[in-house]
Formats: C-alpha cells, structure tokens, sequence
C-alpha cells in the first residue's frame, strides 16, 4: 500500500516530504500508513512570507473584517468536516472523540468569531481599560491600547488534539491580526494538514496568514525576534528545552507553554452513595479516564475521596470501566479506540509501572485484556488503569507522574484541608474539579487550591445537565495553569486575542486620545451635524458629534408627581426634614431617575426615523443632587459607533447632564440600534 504524502504548505506552495522524512503509522494497525517531514524546508522564507505579506494584509483588516473570516472559514471546515472524521480514525480516536477535537475546534473557531464582532472594535486599535486623568483639568490624560505584534506566531501542537490544538491558538491569533506558522506533532499531522487544506481552499485567508509544518521546524525558533511568539502545548521536558533556547531569551521571545498537568477530581465531603454528587463523580472520572484513550491534556490523573469513601468510589468506577468496549474505533460499539501509537503505548505503560511502585492496580490488566475488531499486539490498544494509593503523604510517584493515557489513581483525604493539599502536590495543574452540593466545600476549594489550578470546575445536580465537564476548556475561559501546566494561558476570550498584541501606554490631550482609539473621550472636539443626530443613519454620524440642549427646571410637583406615580416615595424626595439630616442631600431632592427621564424628553427626536431601539445605558453616575428651582440641561455625543448587522449597528453616546452653575449632576452611555 503507497503511503499518504503529507505535505508542508511554506511560502505560498505546498512541500511534499523529503529529507528527513518520517513514516507514521495507523494507531489501530500499527502499520504504515503515511511520510511526513522535509528537513530542506527554507523556514526563513516562511518567516518572510508571513511577516512582510500575511502581517501587513491581516493589520489592514479591522477586527470586525477578521471576525468574519474566522466565521468564513469555520463554515468551511463545517461543510466538510466528515473528511476530517474519517482520516482521524487512524489515529486511534472513536466517533465520540472526533467530536471533542473536530466540532470542538470548529466551535472555538464560531466563538471568537462571535466575540471579535460583540466585544472588539471595528477598527484596528484594541482599547484596553478606562481613560486615566493624569491632569487637574482634563488635558492630559493616558489610556491602555493594544496593536497586533508584527511578527508571526509559531504554533507547536500536540498529538492528541490535531484540530481544535490548531484552531484554539489560530482563532485568537488571526482575530489579533498575526500570521501563524502551525507545527502539528507528527504522529496525527495528517489531519491537521487536511483541516489546513480545506482553510486555504476555501480562498478566505490573505496569502501569508496560514502556513504548516508537516515534521521539524528545523532552526526556525533561532530566526525568531521581540514581534514573534512561541505557543506550545506537549510535556514539560519538551517546555523546558524550546523555553530555554538562548536565542528565545536574548531576544525576550514570547512564549505560551501548556504542558504537563496532574489533574485532580475531588469528591466533596458531602457526597454520599445514593447522592447525585457521588453518581455525578464516578460518571466524570470514567469519561476522562477514557475519552481519547486518556490523552488528555486536562484529564483526571488523580481522584482525590473522603477515607472511608475510597472503597466505594473504587467499586464503582471498577463496574463502569468494566463496560467500556475496547476496540476499532471505526466500530459504532466500540467506546475507547487505541492510544496514537505504538511507542505511545509503551511510554504510558512505562509511567503506569512507575505509578504502579507507589500504588496497587485495582482495575486493568495490559497483560490480559480484549480488544474488539483489531489486534491488541500490532494496535496500540491498552485497557483503562485504575489504581489505588494508600498514603497519598508519602507518596511522591503519584503527584508528578502522568502516564498520558487511560491510567488515574484514587486515593483519600481525611478532611477538606487535607484533599486541597493533595491536590495541590501536583505542583501546578490545568484543571481540578470539585463535585460537591455545599458550597462552602467549594468557596474553601476555590481560596486553598485556586492558586495551584489555571481551572476549577465545580459540579452537582444543579449544574450537571448543563455543564459542559471537568475535561472542556471553552474559549470564554481562561486554559492554562501554573506551575508545571507550563505557567501559561490561552483562550480566555479577548484575553487570548491579547497575547498577540502589544499593551502600550498612550498619553497625550483628548483629541489625541480619541482620534487613535476611535471613541470620543471627554474634552475633544465637538462636531455640529447638520441636523438632529437621531434623525441621521448610522453610517451617517460621526464620533465627537454633539448636540446643547436647552435647559429645563425641576419644579416640586415634578418631584411629587413622579414620586406618585412610580411608588418611588423614598424620604429624601418627599421628607425635608429627613433629608436634612442626610449628609448627600441639602434637603428634598429630584429622583435620579426623573433626572433620566427629563434628559430623555431633551434630547430625543420623537418622529420615526433611523434609530431602531435604546437598548440600555451603561456607567450610570449622579454626581450632584438637584433640588427644586435648579435646572438641568444635557450634552449628548456619539462616543463610539460599532456595526452589528447589514441592516443596523450599535451607537454609544455620551450623556452629561448640568445644572444652572455647568456642575455636572449625573453621566452616563446610552446604547441605540440605528439603522444604516
């Protein structure tokens, strides 16, 4: 059988492999099955490529125009993910697993697409933070921004995940406006090469955006500078190497590590058998011990247990794991596929044997065990491996060994500060759940484990039919973890966008401030439209245009008619004498909300036109009481305008309202849905 030629894609053509060449072989045969690799790629030219054409088209791009690519070309890998299905069976994952890697990544992908319109600008500057006033006045003030780097990001992905490891670091980074070079470890690189394919014939990307390494990276990492980054997900000794390459730290490199993590499930005290807290646990630590095999980066490793509980959570995962069908994962039975490869499963065996010196093996003989539909000797099929440590104190095996696949140790806690400890020993994890009804169990978890752990998940029958599992990461949070998980971070939402750009401090006058960040700030120019702004499109306002209104005194019956016909008869508004003796009121005083009403009736234009819906108001402040005979009059500016849809787009004004003396008396944002 002619083996698959799995290319590299550098410089705008794809490489098929070449010098330096390496077979890989099918997970579940354990036969030949692909070449990849060329050690003639000329990774400068690569490094070129990105930085001087895909750099300068994606910085071009807003982010809003970015966000739709990244929804372009994850409706791509949609319409075709099938393809990606079948040629992932040969790296030993189930139907099941599939849809943790492939829709998974995909899912990402539609998420910062989603966050790159709702929460980023459509322009190119990010700003980061409150405007700060570094003056008395006002003309002087600073602000946090952040601009793509201007380099490129070199991604080196593990085996486990060879689509969702792609797309959660691509998705952020393209969103950042940073061309990627994307290594996939070579035992699964022949799906990350087909995801790249089906990304580059969708024709959605700039030429230089997304390039692919199928085998080493040669000495690119020594070509890097100040404008690249490193994202790195694999063992920590494969970490410890790239983190310390001398060129990396002379030229302060950025680099991200997810890494090696001793995950820890902790069974609250609380969760009884017969509870849905204690079924809720089992089911979780048997879906991590087998979902992927158990290759896992955020896998349960260590299942931590009240003492005299310990039996009774071995008893029954024991009865569920019995259950798991072992086998060819094409096959619709089969429920754990094999591990990725033959030398895989030698080194996780070798890691359970060193468990296995501190620990007994309560559950799974790799000497003895079936495998359904495909050979157990030529496959790289090893069964689920519980064990059970005793003195989880004395131990030092179990806290720092992670055998990467189906293998995790139960072992018991005497009271809650002693399972934060254990689960601490791991010396620094991705992830640490806690399945617990109280949540005083969880409050006490969440202040003694939080610094160890980049996540803590925490479940019970509230929350479980929902909750997305102790082994997810989504792009909304945080993943990454301290410690030996690698000390880094990625996803997070924007926050993941940020590591690929650059936090600068601007200071400079109003006008400097509010021309570079595209959003009007306090003390700028005040642009004079040419009629009432709400009587104008969206596309036809312009950021810094204001309106005077004229004022408009508040009278005691106003007070009183409001205060009766809202119910809102809180004594300083109707009690001279109580309000007297508050020490924010002079005496009786105007509602804050009838202050808003009464700017609305000043500013709004009643008739139908261009804005659709005020949709709420943000940063709501009173700043100075108004009592009856003073007047309030309002300046009302477009602040910041961002598009939503074809048919209509978010305005965000500025609203002050003054008194007779110019005193502001209250400040706010009020959100419009205009049309264009």
């Amino acid at each position: 059988m002619s083996l698959l030629q799995i290319s590299s894609f550098a410089a705008g053509e794809w490489v098929a492999p070449g010098a330096g060449a390496r077979t890989i072989a099918s997970a579940i045969t354990g036969e030949p099955m692909a070449s990849a690799g060329n050690s003639a790629l000329d990774v400068q030219a690569m490094l070129d490529f990105a930085r001087r054409t895909g750099g300068p088209a994606l910085r071009a791009m807003t982010f809003h125009d970015r966000a739709r690519m990244l929804k372009a070309l994850a409706q791509a890998l949609t319409a075709r993910k099938k393809e990606l299905y079948d040629i992932s069976f040969d790296t030993g994952a189930t139907q099941s697993d599939h849809l943790i890697d492939v829709d998974g990544g995909i899912g990402t992908v539609f998420v910062f697409a989603s966050k790159g319109r709702r929460e980023m600008p459509d322009g190119h500057v990010y700003l980061d933070g409150e405007v700060e006033q570094l003056s008395k006045t006002g003309s002087f003030l600073g602000q946090h921004v952040c601009t793509p780097l201007q380099g490129v990001a070199v991604h080196i992905n593990a085996f486990n995940f060879p689509v969702w490891g792609m797309l959660e670091k691509l998705a952020p980074t393209l969103l950042a406006g940073v061309p990627a070079i994307v290594k996939p470890a070579t035992n699964s690189c022949y799906v990350t090469e087909l995801a790249v394919r089906i990304m580059l014939e969708a024709d959605i990307l700039p030429k230089g955006t997304l390039q692919l390494v199928s085998g080493g990276l040669g000495d690119m990492l020594d070509r890097l500078d100040a404008q690249d980054v490193v994202s790195f997900t694999g063992s920590a000794d494969t970490a410890l190497k790239l983190r310390s390459n001398p060129h990396l730290l002379r030229n302060s490199v950025r680099f991200v590590a997810e890494q090696d993590s001793l995950n820890a499930s902790i069974l609250g005290p609380d969760a009884e058998p017969g509870t849905p807290e204690f079924d809720l646990f089992v089911k979780e630590v048997s879906r991590e011990m087998t979902a992927k095999a158990g290759q896992k980066c955020t896998a349960i490793r260590r299942i931590i247990a009240p003492e005299n509980r310990v039996d009774a959570v071995i008893d029954a995962l024991k009865e569920r794991l019995s259950k798991v069908v072992i086998g060819d994962p094409r096959a619709e039975t089969t429920r754990m596929g094999a591990l990725v490869s033959n030398g895989q499963k030698a080194d996780v065996l070798e890691k359970a044997a060193t468990i296995g010196q501190e620990a007994e093996r309560v559950f799974g003989n790799p000497e003895d065990f079936s495998v359904q539909g495909a050979d157990a000797e030529k496959g790289a099929f090893v069964p689920p491996m519980l064990f059970h440590c005793a003195d989880p104190d004395k131990a030092q095996r179990v806290h720092d060994t992670e055998a990467f696949g189906p293998v995790s140790t139960v072992m018991g806690y005497r009271d809650l500060d002693h399972a934060i400890a254990i689960a601490n020993r791991g010396g620094g994890s991705l992830v640490t759940s806690v399945i617990t009804h109280d949540p005083n169990v969880a409050r006490q978890v969440v202040i003694g484990a939080g610094a160890w752990h980049g996540r803590i998940y925490i479940n019970d029958r509230t929350s479980m039919k929902e909750s997305t599992g102790h082994g997810s990461p989504l792009p909304h949070m945080v993943h990454g973890g301290p410690g030996r998980a690698g000390g880094g971070e990625e996803l997070g939402g924007v926050r993941g966008v940020k590591h690929y750009m650059q936090r600068t401090a601007i200071q400079g006058s109003p006008e400097m401030l509010s021309r570079i960040g595209g959003t009007w700030v306090p003390g700028a120019t005040e642009i004079e439209g040419p009629a009432h702004p709400f009587t104008r499109k969206f596309g036809e306002l312009s950021i810094g245009e204001t309106i005077h209104t004229e004022p408009r005194t508040v009278t005691l019956d106003d007070i009183e008619h409001f205060a009766n016909f809202t119910g809102d008869t809180f004594y300083a508004h109707m009690d001279d004498e109580a309000a007297k003796r508050n020490p924010f009121f002079p005496g009786r005083v105007a509602h804050g909300y009838l202050l808003l009403s009464f700017a609305a009736g000043l500013f709004v234009e009643p008739n139908e036109g261009p804005v659709l819906a005020n949709t709420g108001l943000d940063g709501l402040r009173f700043m100075k009481p108004v009592s009856a005979g003073d007047s309030v009059k309002v300046r009302l500016t477009v602040k910041k305008k961002t598009p939503r849809t074809e048919e209509y787009g978010e305005v965000r004004w500025h609203v002050t309202l003054t008194n007779q003396d110019d005193e502001k008396v209250a400040e706010y944002e009020l959100l419009t849905m205009n049309a264009f």
